[in-house]
Parts: C-alpha cells; sequence; structure tokens
C-alpha cells in the first residue's frame, strides 16, 4: 500500500498579527514592535532540513514584504509559497470587492519576490465560512487553484461546522478549483478539532499522534497540519491586557511545542500541499463528503 502524506502547513505571521489580538495591536503600530518572524522561520526552514520534509507556507504580503530575502530563501529550500492575504484581515469582515483586492494583490507581491506561480490561500482565522459565499469565485477569478480557509468545527472565532471535512469542489460546476479544510476527526457523533495550532499545544501529543493515525489507517486520507512560527517561540514579547482565555490560547506550552513538532515530523510522512491535493485528482470518492 501506498504511504500517506499529510500536508504541514506553516501560517507566517508575527506574534502580534494573530487576530485575537486586533483590540490590542493596532496594525499601526506594527512596524514599531520587535520582530520575532525572521528567527523562527529560518529555525523552523532547519527544523524541516533535519528531517527532509517540504512543507507549505501561508504568508502574509505584509511579511513578505519585510523579509524578502526570507521568502526566497524558502521557495529556494524546497517548499510551496502560498498566500495568507496582505495583513490578516478576516475575509468575513470584508466586501467582496474589498476582497479581491487583497487577494489579487497579495498573490501579485509574493510571486514579485519569489518569482514562483502562487496556486494556494489560507483566510486568516479559517473566516472563509456561510457568510462569503462568494469568497470561493473571489479566488478562483484571481488566479488561485486551492484554498484551504475552512475548519468545519464550532469555535467562538471561527468554523463552519456544516462544511466537508475533506477536499471538496466549491464553485459548481467547476472541478479546477478546491476547498480542502483543516483536519477533524468524528468520534461519537462529535466532531474534534485535530488540524494542529492551539489544539496541538493543549491536547497531549499522543493524542494527536492517535487522531493522524486515525485519518491515515482507518479512513485513508490524507492530515492537514498547521502552525505559526510564534508557537516555536516561548520567550517572545507579552502582550498587555489580554484577557485570560485569550492569554491562556495563546501562550499555553509553547515550550513544549517545539519538541512536540519534532515528534511529529517523525511519526508521519509529510509534504507540501500542492504535490498532495492537486496532483492529480483531489480526493477519492471517500473524501467528497462529511
Amino acid at each position: 500500500m501506498e504511504t500517506i502524506r499529510n500536508a504541514m502547513t506553516i501560517d507566517v505571521e508575527d506574534y502580534y498579527q494573530v487576530s485575537a489580538f486586533e483590540t490590542h495591536v493596532s496594525r499601526d503600530t506594527w512596524c514599531a514592535r520587535p520582530s520575532r518572524i525572521d528567527r523562527n522561520l529560518r529555525r523552523i526552514l532547519d527544523i524541516l532540513d533535519e528531517h527532509g520534509v517540504s512543507a507549505t507556507f501561508f504568508t502574509l504580503g505584509w511579511v513578505a514584504e519585510r523579509h524578502s530575502d526570507l521568502i526566497r530563501e524558502l521557495v529556494r529550500r524546497g517548499h510551496e509559497l502560498a498566500s495568507h492575504g496582505y495583513a490578516h484581515v478576516r475575509v468575513n469582515r470584508q466586501t467582496r470587492q474589498a476582497f479581491l483586492e487583497d487577494a489579487h494583490r497579495t498573490k501579485s507581491l509574493l510571486e514579485d519576490v519569489a518569482g514562483v506561480a502562487i496556486q494556494g490561500y489560507r483566510a486568516a482565522s479559517y473566516s472563509i465560512d456561510d457568510s462569503t459565499p462568494w469568497a470561493h469565485e473571489v479566488l478562483r477569478e484571481t488566479g488561485h487553484r486551492y484554498s484551504s480557509s475552512v475548519y468545519p468545527i464550532r469555535h467562538d472565532h471561527y468554523g463552519e461546522p456544516e462544511a466537508p471535512r475533506f477536499a471538496f469542489n466549491p464553485i459548481p460546476g467547476d472541478d479546477a478549483f478546491i476547498e480542502v479544510p483543516i483536519s477533524t476527526i468524528d468520534v461519537r457523533a462529535r466532531r474534534l478539532p485535530c488540524g494542529g495550532g492551539g489544539y496541538f499545544r493543549l491536547y497531549p501529543y499522543l493524542v494527536s499522534r492517535w487522531a493522524f493515525k486515525r485519518l491515515n489507517h482507518i479512513e485513508g486520507v490524507s492530515g492537514i497540519f498547521y502552525f505559526h512560527p510564534w508557537e516555536i517561540d516561548p520567550e517572545q514579547p507579552r502582550i498587555s491586557g489580554l484577557s485570560a482565555k485569550t492569554r491562556f490560547r495563546h501562550y499555553l506550552n509553547l515550550a513544549r511545542m517545539e519538541a512536540r513538532w519534532r515528534r511529529l515530523l517523525s511519526d508521519f510522512h509529510w509534504d507540501r500541499m500542492d504535490r498532495i491535493f492537486l496532483l492529480p485528482s483531489i480526493a477519492p470518492a471517500s473524501q467528497e463528503s462529511v
């Protein structure tokens, strides 16, 4: 049996750019804050090299403008560069026209910086949902081939729990564009998130390993894992004034994240999004519905 590869993805944004900090950190102050992205991203690139893993980096245009050498370096090392929008604005807080302009601007910027075609897009905070029925059409119109912007769970900041769990065609009659949701598992009529981020830091590592084994060996599908460069950086500057819930979610187990991620890299097979989902078809028939 062919080994199932999972998609390793990194959302390239700095610690102060997360959506949960929007009311505490104005975008106007981003340039004045100490940046950690260069240090953290180079650390991630070196670890991926150690494990022989290629990944997909969903990158903010704002970051690419200021760290162009670093973006070219990740492409040189064999990774896929994809779009995360320009300044981490949620899609469901934009008009259709504003989103079109942002998607086009960021794709063009990334392509100019790195000299490669940009095929993938991931929305800030998984903010493509039932309130943005035009979003996938806009991405298709701006030349993207896939999105990984839906998290089919219930969450107070994001989520579309009725969405399919696996890769699907979101535009009727258009088989050339796909949405690849973040991984979940269904257990006793409950859908549980297992695709990374804060959940990976919250769960004991054995829970995450069990979930990916279930995806690969029982359901026979590729999983999607994501995290952010700031999650391997326990020494990052602290943001003041956060609620207890936001503080808990952001800073939980940062010191343990790198070791856990290394175990995940060793325990499973990984590759870029485009190599898994764009060649030659989006998914076996069993992946097309919940």
